[in-house]
């Protein structure tokens, strides 16, 4: 037999495309790619047009957009005014030549009813000044309205923290996951956050069984050869 091509293409997800290299990654205690998350996220957002889960790649060029270079066309198509649950995966790369870079994951979720942005950030602190970039970058698109009350950004110091170098990826997509299945639960009149159900269900253990979670939905989407 000869050897697997770590290229190979084996599975076209809407728009993304995912590598045999990708199954690798989530078989192993790696650190996880941009496409393993923008497959998540795609796989996520089927639950509401009211949700919008961005992919690392947009999130990273809107952090890095040039500045003084207006960022109104490159996101009207995210529609952002519309959304009502906006999750950004924070990257702390800084090398804008090099997408796929960077060594911590993060995210940034906006609830339109709050008019916050939040933080989770598995490592503490240290995605914070890349969070602010990117909220610093979108506020003022979130509304349709200039006078519209400006979103505020807070942190969210309660955040299930990670217990080792790798796992940051699948802390985002786990608590992702929480962010939209709250959303979907809500109370229409509740001021509640979603704070509680992430520090109750993201634990270690739910975070380590994820890899295979995530093997197992890829190979079922897989096409039989």
């Amino acid at each position: 037999m000869g050897k697997t091509n770590p290229d190979e293409k084996i599975l076209s997800y809407n728009d993304v495309v995912l590598r045999r290299s990708d199954l690798d990654i989530l078989s192993g205690p790696y650190f996880l790619n941009d496409r393993i998350i923008e497959f998540y996220f795609s796989y996520l957002s089927s639950c509401s047009e009211e949700i919008l889960l961005v992919p690392p790649s947009i999130a990273f060029c809107i952090m890095n957009y040039p500045v003084g270079q207006g960022l109104t066309e490159f996101l009207e198509p995210l529609h952002l005014p519309e959304k009502k649950l906006v999750v950004f995966p924070i990257n702390d790369n800084d090398d804008v030549s090099e997408a796929g870079g960077g060594s911590h994951w993060s995210l940034l979720a906006f609830e339109r009813d709050a008019n916050k942005f939040f933080h989770h950030d598995s490592n503490r602190g240290m995605n914070s000044i890349h969070a602010k970039r990117l909220y610093n970058a979108v506020v003022s698109f979130m509304s349709v309205s200039s006078s519209a009350t400006k979103p505020v950004y807070q942190e969210c110091n309660s955040s299930p923290q990670q217990m080792n170098g790798y796992d940051c990826g699948l802390y985002v997509l786990a608590i992702a996951r929480v962010i939209c299945s709250w959303y979907g639960e809500k109370d229409e009149d509740g001021d509640k956050m979603w704070f509680s159900a992430v520090q109750g269900q993201v634990t270690p253990y739910v975070v380590a069984r994820m890899r295979n979670e995530i093997l197992g939905q890829i190979r079922d989407l897989m096409p039989i050869k």
